[in-house]
């Protein structure tokens, strides 16, 4: 089991040479230290921000700047297309009526990169 995702978590994907932070509404009026997150916390550029640059060939930018420079990979500018949730999920936990997000799920970019949480932005402490 994960720990709970919440706004501020650092977040990376495959093809993309930087990190990149959620952004999550409060717009479920759930708090854990901020605003926790649900699967539906996908949508581009207001809750994935872009990762720098892109280096997928399945990106019409990249393509198109790769074909220009005769087939050398020319990195572009980053823009997430995410369209389908976060998943797994937790379904045992609801946020605004949807799974809560865990920092094991994954989201998928519609140009082939996985972003994954590499911190859930806050730190769970365990009484011994």
């Amino acid at each position: 089991m994960g720990v709970q995702v919440v706004m501020g978590a650092m977040l990376q994907c495959s093809f993309g040479v930087a990190p990149s932070s959620l952004m999550v509404l409060p717009a479920n009026k759930v708090l854990a230290t901020t605003p926790a997150a649900n699967i539906m916390d996908n949508k581009p550029f207001m809750n994935v921000l872009p990762f720098g640059m892109c280096s997928s060939m399945a990106n019409p930018i990249v393509a198109a700047a790769t074909a220009a420079a005769l087939g050398v990979l020319t990195p572009m500018p980053c823009i997430p297309a995410t369209a389908a949730p976060w998943a797994p999920g937790c379904p045992k936990v609801l946020i605004g009526n949807m799974p809560a997000l865990e920092s094991n799920s994954k989201l998928m970019c519609s140009y082939g990169g996985v972003i994954q949480v590499v911190s859930p932005g806050q730190v769970v402490a365990i009484d011994g």
